[in-house]
């Protein structure tokens, strides 16, 4: 339980930071919504992966190469979404 934990902590602090850093423009954010941000953002990645794949989750919030891809895939779009539903980052006219 304590590895699974751990993991999710890890995974989520990769896939937010890189999430962060591919999305256009300044997200001002501590450690800890980076993680949460690459939680959310893995658990995404694994509901798209099961549908598009028609079964089990398998490798996202795993500590693997498809674990991290799908968990920054997922946390892109929920930082596309949070940044869309905030109204942040809107270019000025």
């Amino acid at each position: 339980m304590l590895w699974t934990i751990l993991i999710a902590i890890v995974v989520g602090l990769i896939a937010g930071f890189l999430a962060r850093a591919i999305v256009p423009g300044n997200d001002s954010m501590g450690i800890l919504p980076t993680i949460v941000l690459g939680i959310v953002g893995s658990l995404v990645g694994g509901l798209l992966w099961s549908l598009i794949s028609g079964g089990g989750s398998g490798q996202f919030m795993s500590f693997s190469v498809g674990g991290i891809i799908g968990s920054v895939i997922g946390a892109i779009i929920v930082l596309v979404i949070y940044n869309a539903i905030t109204g942040r980052k809107k270019v000025g006219r």
